[in-house]
């Protein structure tokens, strides 16, 4: 994973004293920048990366070995990794860029003869070679993607894609059998403003539901976002960011068909992964059950109003403020 220090904070309270099992892709490691990531971000999490075998049936076995011995509360996978945690059925799973027909892609990216493992491993091995015999073995493999899930693993898994992924592209075929499918502002490799934006919330999503967590609700109307050039408004941004970590966000919008692809199109540009089932098209933004308002006009509602562009909230810093005040009440 890149240095951008910049975005990287931590969340002591995420995952804590629970288990993190991370499956790395093809021709990594447990000792990959990601791996380092995670347990930064998350201090209090036990953080599993094994080393895996180059031959598929190896390493399935031994992650199905891990699973029964740690029992994981989260599985994240990255590229071939998410084709493992796709198989890990029974846990929690992020699937980032997962390599879903991993035989194919190591075909059209010219991955047979001679390779070079990218982070140390504990057996001290470094180089490998791949054969045809071993894509047709990967091939094999991820016929098995798939098997046997049902209503409840589908609710499990989340898939992330990147938008600008040239490697990897299995986000049809991963819809076509999970609901929960989400293309991220990001490339095939995560760095670390991919992970914190994109990866984060998820994580936060999944450990809120695992503890029964209710956060306080703030309503966001969408046009305090927008300014007079269809640009985010100055600082907005970084504030959704800073009230993610504390609030459960919704973005609100008019119910009306002609707005709805120009909406929906500008926050997948701007704000992203957090706007993924948390909006909310109404014409009765006074019926909105939940904590805060944020809107420019002054809507009577069931909660307290946040008027944007009025004395006491003229910017986005000023709304930033208010609640960094609140401390997440």
């Amino acid at each position: 994973m890149e240095q951008t220090n910049q975005y990287i904070k931590q969340f002591p309270e995420l995952f804590n004293g629970k288990k993190i099992l991370y499956v790395h892709g093809f021709g990594s490691s447990g000792q990959s920048g990601t791996v380092t990531r995670i347990r930064e971000v998350l201090p209090n999490a036990t953080v599993t990366a094994p080393d895996l075998p180059i031959r598929p049936q190896e390493a399935i076995e031994l992650l199905n070995k891990v699973c029964t011995q740690e029992q994981p509360d989260l599985i994240i996978g990255t590229s071939m990794g998410g084709m493992y945690a796709e198989m890990l059925r029974g846990y929690d799973r992020i699937l980032v860029n997962p390599a879903l027909q991993m035989g194919d892609t190591m075909k059209e990216h010219g991955m047979i003869g001679a390779q070079h493992f990218s982070n140390p491993r504990q057996d001290g091995i470094q180089d490998f070679i791949v054969t045809k015999a071993l894509v047709k073995e990967y091939k094999e493999m991820t016929d098995h993607c798939f098997e046997g899930i049902n209503d409840e693993e589908r609710r499990r898994v989340w898939g992330l894609f990147g938008d600008e992924d040239t490697t990897v592209d299995t986000y049809d075929l991963f819809h076509s059998h999970y609901p929960t499918a989400i293309r991220f502002h990001g490339e095939h490799r995560m760095n670390d403003k991919s992970f914190m934006h994109s990866v984060m919330p998820v994580i936060r999503w999944i450990d809120d539901c695992q503890q029964g967590r209710e956060r306080p609700i703030v309503y966001i109307d969408v046009n305090t976002l927008i300014d007079q050039w269809r640009k985010p408004q100055s600082s907005c941004q970084k504030t959704i960011r800073t009230l993610l970590e504390t609030y459960q966000l919704y973005f609100v919008a008019p119910a009306e068909n002609a707005q709805y692809t120009t909406t929906v199109s500008w926050l997948y540009d701007y704000i992203n992964l957090p706007a993924y089932a948390h909006t909310i098209f109404t014409q009765r933004k006074d019926l909105l059950y939940g904590d805060y308002l944020i809107d420019a006009e002054k809507t009577e509602g069931m909660g307290a109003l946040i008027q944007f562009g009025s004395d006491t909230f003229k910017t986005w810093d000023d709304i930033a403020e208010y609640f960094s005040r609140l401390g997440g009440q």
